[in-house]
């Protein structure tokens, strides 16, 4: 008999591993995100489109949205970020960018600047929206208590 855990871990997300939805349309960006995502231990889920993006976010539950949609409409990742940061299970964002003067804003998301010669200070920041995510959830939860 399929356990639940059996059942989560073939379809791969291991139950024990924290889950990253990676939305970015440049693909070569997501692939190379992905595949570092997924061999430093994380269940990554990826979108390829907002519209897809979207649709993960309303139907899964992530501890961490990151988002890049440059060349769909300047709205797309603003868009995104806004209806993860609407869900009730509350996922920590953070807005890609390969470039430190991009005139992208997100106003209520953190900014990750993608530098491929530094992954492992991408990777400690990750890290770091996930734990302060979950701080913000073990407070949240001793006001309720």
């Amino acid at each position: 008999m399929q356990t639940a855990t059996t059942r989560t871990a073939t379809a791969g997300h291991p139950a024990d591993r924290v889950r990253i939805l990676l939305a970015v349309d440049d693909v070569t960006a997501r692939l190379t995100l992905d595949a570092v995502l997924k061999k430093s231990g994380y269940a990554v889920d990826s979108a390829a489109s907002s519209a897809e993006a979207m649709e993960k976010i309303e139907s899964g539950q992530y501890a961490l949205v990151l988002c890049n949609f440059g060349s769909e409409s300047p709205e797309s990742s603003r868009n995104v970020l806004k209806l993860a940061q609407s869900q009730e299970y509350r996922p920590a964002t953070a807005y890609l960018t390969a470039s430190p003067d991009d005139s992208e804003t997100e106003e209520d998301a953190e900014r990750l600047l993608i530098e491929p010669v530094d992954m492992p200070a991408l990777l400690t920041h990750i890290a770091e929206l996930i734990g302060n995510r979950a701080v913000g959830r073990a407070r949240r939860a001793a006001r309720r208590a």
